[in-house]
């Protein structure tokens, strides 16, 4: 399960602010922070079934490392976005071109997944490049990470830019969450951010208003 709070950031100047917010660095955990270079595929069928079914079936680059994930039947509830979640380290760098829905076989929606693909090909239909600088807090509550993603949606003939502010509670309850995530968004006049960057690209391609 992952749950964060999600926000929209106007400008580079407010998302280097919050980067260099001395509240925020007051209960930052030491040796937390870096930047990552990131760069994501999102798999579907051609007839969209995991789309259709609320699935998102992403492969992840990040630096040195790559991730495969399943997210499925999200929610949000203005700024706040719940969903299920799941990784797997991968090592075959093809999972980046051909992913293997065998991947996550040993979960339930794993097998959901493996029974709605079935023989169908899965195709990158969006792609997301951006740099993610993050660090984790904690605020005696709950313990947070924070990140600060600028780059890009892409897909085959369009393109929106990244600038967000995410705050994913690793530890703790909600309520810390609220409370930690409220602070930042009064002090920078953020607004909530209602979608995810796969949802966005969606939008993108036309099949999700």
């Amino acid at each position: 399960m992952e749950i964060e709070m999600k926000y929209a950031i106007d400008s580079n100047e407010i998302a280097e602010k919050i980067l260099q917010d001395d509240d925020l660095k007051e209960i930052e955990e030491e040796g937390s922070r870096e930047e990552v270079l990131m760069k994501a595929a999102y798999f579907d069928t051609d007839d969209y079934i995991l789309s259709k079914n609320d699935i998102a079936m992403r492969v992840r680059i990040e630096g040195d490392r790559m991730f495969a994930a399943l997210k499925w039947r999200g929610k949000n509830e203005g700024a706040m976005h719940i969903r299920g979640e799941i990784n797997v380290p991968v090592d075959d760098p093809n999972t980046f071109l051909i992913p293997d829905v065998n991947l996550f076989k040993e979960s339930e929606i794993g097998q959901e997944v493996i029974s709605l693909v079935g023989d169908s090909v899965l195709n990158s239909i969006i792609e997301t490049q951006f740099v993610r600088n993050r660090f984790r807090i904690d605020n005696g509550a709950g313990i947070m990470e924070i990140s600060v993603d600028r780059g890009e949606i892409i897909t085959a003939d369009a393109k929106e830019s990244i600038c967000e502010l995410e705050i994913e509670l690793f530890s703790g309850d909600e309520e810390a969450l609220v409370e930690a995530s409220e602070k930042i968004r009064e002090k920078y006049d953020l607004k909530a951010e209602l979608r995810s960057k796969y949802s966005r690209g969606l939008t993108l391609l036309g099949i999700r208003n």
